[in-house]
């Protein structure tokens, strides 16, 4: 007759060759932190032999624990090739095995790099990579880490807990976080050119947990099994991001620390609503004016007011009172435009007095017989002349202090620009408009400095607005904005911010932040090529709650190269 023993969970299965010793003090150590709880869980469950999935989700089910908004992140893992799956350890074990239950089930070559007290489950084991979080320069954690380099190297995915421990109590932020991450996550990264999916794990420990590890950190540890038990009945929120490339020539340390606060961003509980639209429905778009009846105003103007010809395309300039039928083509297009992304004002044309007032400058496509696209101009000298700054349309969304350039000497400012869907993924129509404003600015040399805002469509998710705003100005004296943006950066965001700057990694939040992948604004870009300096971001009330970001832009300093790119010749 043969007799089976069913295996049991104990400390003393993690101990080789234990003594007597060792076993009294495993024994003990059993009770103290619930090993023995459950070890009794395994047994009366027939948890023993079960194969890595079946234990996993045996465990959850049996604890009563599940997931949301693991859908969207399984969406965003990619199928095939190297990815590193980077998350912050709310827990110390449970958000492990659900990762890696839920993770596997996509992607079946996954491994975890995980403290190797979770051996204890060896039903679970060839999910893991085992390592020594408390002794990250322990050189029994070299086979680790040559192991999870093999797997990247193979083209597989790895899920991995940068900050080596569980999150505890920091008093600089008077909140739970994570410990730094190893710099081991933006390493691996880039030498196995391995994108980086940022995962926020939502929850906590009971707060007795903290109060101890307060006491000495180690006790931290002791009690993980204790709080694994006590999730019973738990439902875990996973946030994530998209996959994204981190910036290559980083530090190691700024490296791990960009990751760490790209896992922050992703928080859902960092949110914001945008106010309710002014309008419920929009209003049928206005009629389209009769192309000959345009093209008679056109060919009505000076001929000064032509701007420049190339090939299929003329820019003019014009005042509304010389072409009122094109200032409402214009003001209808725009309308459509903006509609677009969600900034339109819901009437049939987007127009407002200042229309009377300003310049307008606008591309004229010849084959087509259509305006194609437009920018709103405003001549400060001569419209503060008799309104001072009421008579500037900026005035409403900031104020703007005696410093400020507007103040300071004539300025154009810039606004309402547009260019119609055909031609927004031609780089021509873009290339016109600023080779038309070059053009007027040299007809009229007082014109050396721009400013106006860029739209930052509400498209955007209210997180990425927020990192552009921090990211990008850079200038924010003598202006302030009437209606602010109100949301501030997570202090883990603040903190990677103070020590290491958003300016250069604005593109790698937003890349994990937006679904579509936008970047900032393509007009953002091309003022930045300019060597714009950023001053504010205001929400405009009369632009359907839109957030504005205010920048400026002195000709004079922009480099030659771009002042002949732009002016057609340098200054």
């Amino acid at each position: 007759m043969t007799s089976s023993i069913t295996p049991r969970i104990a400390a003393v299965n993690l101990v080789s060759n234990p003594t007597i010793s060792k076993r009294l003090m495993c024994a003990l150590l059993d009770h103290l932190m619930g090993v023995k709880q459950m070890d009794k869980l395994y047994q009366t469950h027939q948890l023993a032999g079960l194969n890595k999935a079946d234990f996993a989700k045996a465990l959850l089910d049996i604890q009563k624990i599940t997931a949301v908004k693991h859908e969207a992140l399984l969406a965003k893992i990619p199928a095939t090739g190297p990815v590193i799956i980077a998350s912050n350890h709310p827990f110390g074990g449970i958000e492990g095995v659900l990762l890696a239950k839920l993770i596997s089930a996509k992607r079946p070559d996954l491994k975890v790099f995980v403290n190797k007290a979770l051996a204890i489950f060896p039903e679970l084991q060839d999910y893991f990579i085992f390592t020594n979080p408390l002794s990250p320069n322990d050189p029994k954690n070299a086979p680790s880490l040559r192991q999870a380099m093999r797997h990247l190297a193979q083209h597989k995915a790895l899920l991995i807990f940068p900050a080596g421990r569980v999150s505890y109590y920091q008093a600089e932020f008077a909140d739970i976080l994570d410990h730094d991450w190893n710099k081991m996550v933006y390493t691996l990264s880039q030498k196995y050119s391995a994108p980086i999916l940022p995962v926020f794990v939502q929850g906590f420990n009971r707060p007795y947990f903290y109060t101890l590890g307060r006491i000495y950190f180690r006790l931290r540890m002791l009690l993980l099994g204790r709080e694994l038990l006590a999730k019973r009945n738990t439902s875990i929120t996973l946030d994530s991001g998209n996959p994204v490339t981190l910036p290559p020539n980083l530090a190691p340390e700024q490296g791990a620390a960009l990751a760490r606060a790209l896992a922050y961003a992703v928080d859902s509980r960092w949110h914001y609503h945008w106010p309710e639209d002014t309008h419920s429905t929009n209003k049928p778009l206005a009629n389209p004016q009769i192309p000959a009846d345009l093209w008679q105003e056109l060919a009505a103007l000076p001929k000064e007011q032509c701007l420049i010809e190339q090939a299929d395309f003329v820019v003019y300039w014009s005042m509304q009172a010389q072409t009122p039928k094109v200032v409402n083509e214009i003001a209808m297009l725009r309308e459509k435009v903006f509609r677009m992304h969600n900034e339109g004002s819901g009437e049939p044309l987007d127009t407002d007095h200042f229309d009377a007032s300003y310049t307008h400058l606008f591309i004229w496509h010849k084959p087509t017989q259509q305006i194609i696209g437009a920018y709103r101009m405003g001549r400060t000298d001569i419209l503060q002349k008799d309104l001072g700054l009421d008579g500037l349309y900026l005035n409403k969304m900031f104020k703007f202090g005696s410093g400020f350039i507007n103040q300071q000497e004539p300025c154009l400012e810039m606004g309402r620009s547009f260019l119609i869907p055909e031609f927004q993924r031609s780089p021509q129509g873009l290339f016109m408009l600023w080779r038309g404003i070059g053009e007027f600015i040299m007809r009229f040399p007082q014109y050396r400095v721009l400013y106006g805002t860029v739209s930052i469509s509400k498209l955007y998710r209210p997180q990425s607005v927020s990192i552009i705003e921090h990211g990008l100005i850079n200038a924010p004296e003598n202006v302030v904005p009437h209606h602010a943006f109100d949301l501030s950066l997570p202090s883990q965001i603040q903190a990677y911010h103070a020590k290491y700057g958003l300016a250069d990694v604005v593109t790698t939040f937003l890349q994990a932040l937006e679904d579509d992948g936008k970047d900032i604004p393509v007009l953002a870009k091309q003022y930045q090529k300019l060597g714009a300096d950023f001053h504010a971001l205001g929400i405009d009330h009369s632009f359907n709650h839109t957030p504005g970001l205010l920048l400026s832009v002195d000709l004079r300093k922009t480099s030659p190269r771009q002042q002949k790119r732009f002016l057609g010749q340098t200054l």
